[in-house]
């Protein structure tokens, strides 16, 4: 039951690709330190190539060790020029199919490129925390509520176990012998959550139930429940520390978005596969109230 800070989608209108091409044009200039580390054919490759290459070679590297990772990349690169040398001798560059595809490659690392540089102007601590206030704003005062409980198959189970529990059984270890929550073993703890983040069922019951009290069984689709609500609490916006990354990547990526929107509405589009009236499709707008601190499932 974690809820993150939210992202803003651009759905079908703007598709947002944060692709590892962009490093190629994030990357600097060669440092006075840049070594090289081996020549083809007398073409240099330097560390600062490896450096690129890594970063867009990353997903694949994930696993290896630094050295490891290092060698690795350097062998492509040699590859790579090697190869890339052979497809030139072969006239590979002057194919219909070769233009096309430099043409793709060289708008999507202007694309990549740009909206980098507008993401990056919009990350400003002002507006990082204009976004915290505002979705602090809407998150501070909603209940939260603290329960645990016991879920089994049967209505019949489930006043078994609210017997048992009547007679003085304690809780927490009732739910580890007779829940198949895969909480269970935590004593069936749920940790703190708001109204939406359970079934209906579940939830009208828990928000009602006074600390310390027990429900009578309650059905959801999972099963048959017996509640024990914990504590309640209103429900305090995490620190801005805590959640900064995620805002940085929000504001990020709306600014974005917005700045392509922007675009697309100054630019003149001719749809030849769409009915002339068709309405284009439109970002999905961003939720910031949604703000959360990781929740204890």
């Amino acid at each position: 039951m974690t809820t993150s800070f939210p992202v803003t989608k651009a759905g079908s209108r703007f598709g947002l690709v944060a692709g590892c091409l962009a490093m190629v044009l994030l990357a600097g200039p060669a440092r006075a330190e840049d070594k090289v580390l081996a020549k083809v054919n007398g073409s240099e490759i330097r560390q600062s190539d490896v450096t690129m290459a890594e970063e867009e070679l990353a997903p694949s590297l994930a696993q290896m060790d630094p050295a490891t990772k290092s060698e690795n990349v350097l062998s492509f690169l040699i590859d790579l020029k090697i190869v890339s040398k052979a497809a030139e001798d072969k006239k590979i560059a002057d194919s219909d199919d070769f233009k096309k595809r430099m043409a793709f490659t060289r708008n999507r690392l202007l694309m990549d490129s740009l909206l980098a540089q507008e993401g990056k102007a919009a990350t400003t601590d002002a507006a990082m925390k204009k976004v915290y206030e505002d979705a602090s704003k809407q998150i501070s005062g909603e209940q939260e509520v603290h329960a645990r409980h016991i879920l089994v198959e049967s209505e019949d189970e489930a006043k078994a176990v609210k017997a048992e529990l009547d007679k003085g059984a304690d809780f927490a270890e009732l739910a580890k012998k007779k829940s198949k929550d895969p909480g269970a073993s935590d004593g069936g703890d749920l940790g703190f959550f708001t109204k939406e983040q359970m079934v209906p069922e579940f939830s009208e019951v828990a928000f009602k139930l006074e600390p310390g009290k027990i429900s009578d069984p309650v059905k959801s689709q999972f099963g048959w429940h017996i509640i024990k609500v914990e504590e309640k609490r209103n429900r305090k916006a995490p620190d801005f520390e805590q959640v900064k990354a995620q805002i940085e990547t929000y504001v990020t990526r709306k600014a974005q978005a917005d700045y392509v929107g922007k675009l697309r509405d100054a630019a003149k589009v001719e749809r030849m596969d769409q009915a002339a009236n068709a309405p284009a499709a439109s970002p999905a707008p961003a939720d910031a109230s949604k703000m959360a601190p990781p929740a204890k499932k």
